[in-house]
């Protein structure tokens, strides 16, 4: 059923009917409507606000989610009844039940959100939410970011790419570069967040085109691509650097690619490749909002947003971050 197929009384969900075969399609997916729920004891009843959805979901398309089920994601609300009294109504909380209108969580599912002067609640969901964790994570605990040293950005047009280059500025890095998959986002890189060189990997070879902005070589690069991408990072790795790998989505939806050529030259040049999931370091949210939110409000750090509106436009907005047509973080406004 489409979504201009079903009333807009109630509460809305969409769920994952099939598994796809390579790329999703819309027909991977159904809009289910049912009455408002209740809150149960303990739990509270939130009206979802913004909605986040992100490349990972691809992989959790092919066994992690079930079918004909709820399905999870990012997301921030507001609590419009309560049977919890540590939920009161008009809170505004983080929780993960995604892809719908409304949900019913219990207090431990949900993050109370502060009231920040001059931070918008869609930032709860890009800079300061998973997004921004990622990047800022990936810079300062993963790869440990020096100052002066060179990093390079793999998809640095998108959520985390995008954060984790202006962060590497805020964190002393000498110079950021960033490759992208269009002249407007190449664009964007150089024009409005600051990195000191970008590149279209479409235009030719990227390991040639990473070698061209950065002759002296690279000390951390941040991976969220993989393939050919992570090849060219290695072969332009100075001695002792350290790859930080938080996505691959170059293979989300295709068969793998081969395996980088060049693996043994992180033997040879004393690398350090590490991949990391940021749901185990939710214990620095904290951190991450004391680092950001005076760069927010000072307009040091400039969060990309895409916003799309209306929750019929959810699944339109995932095909868009799978091909590429966010720029920043990709967000679905609920109403």
């Amino acid at each position: 059923m489409s979504p201009s197929q079903v009333s807009h009384s109630g509460s809305r969900a969409v769920h994952q009917v099939r598994r796809p075969q390579g790329e999703p399609v819309a027909d991977d997916f159904a809009w289910v409507e049912q009455a408002l729920p209740e809150p149960a004891a303990d739990t509270a009843l939130v009206e979802n606000l913004y909605l986040s959805v992100d490349p990972y979901m691809r992989e959790c398309m092919d066994a992690v989610w079930p079918l004909h089920a709820p399905l999870e994601g990012r997301s921030v609300g507001r609590v419009i009844a309560s049977r919890e009294p540590r939920l009161a109504v008009g809170d505004l909380v983080f929780h993960r039940q995604g892809w719908r209108t409304h949900a019913v969580v219990g207090y431990d599912e949900a993050r109370i959100l502060p009231a920040l002067d001059g931070v918008p609640l869609s930032h709860w969901l890009s800079v300061l939410g998973g997004t921004g964790l990622t990047a800022y994570v990936g810079l300062t605990r993963i790869a440990e970011l020096r100052a002066g040293e060179t990093l390079y950005i793999s998809a640095a047009a998108g959520g985390v790419g995008s954060m984790a280059g202006q962060l590497a500025h805020l964190l002393g890095a000498g110079r950021v570069i960033g490759s992208a998959g269009s002249a407007a986002k190449v664009a964007q890189l150089r024009d409005v967040l600051g990195f000191d060189a970008a590149f279209n990997y479409r235009d030719g070879p990227i390991a040639e085109q990473l070698a061209q902005a950065a002759p002296d070589g690279i000390d951390v690069y941040l991976d969220n691509v993989g393939g050919d991408h992570l090849e060219a990072a290695i072969g332009q790795m100075r001695p002792h650097g350290r790859i930080a790998w938080s996505g691959a989505i170059a293979q989300y939806s295709t068969q793998p690619p081969p395996a980088p050529r060049n693996l043994f030259e992180v033997v040879e040049r004393s690398l350090r490749l590490q991949g990391f999931l940021v749901r185990n370091y939710g214990h620095l949210q904290g951190e991450l909002q004391d680092f950001v939110v005076p760069h927010l409000r000072s307009g040091r750090l400039l969060p990309v947003e895409t916003v799309v509106e209306g929750f019929d436009g959810i699944v339109d907005a995932f095909l868009g971050v799978l091909s590429g047509r966010n720029l920043g973080k990709m967000l679905v406004k609920v109403a």
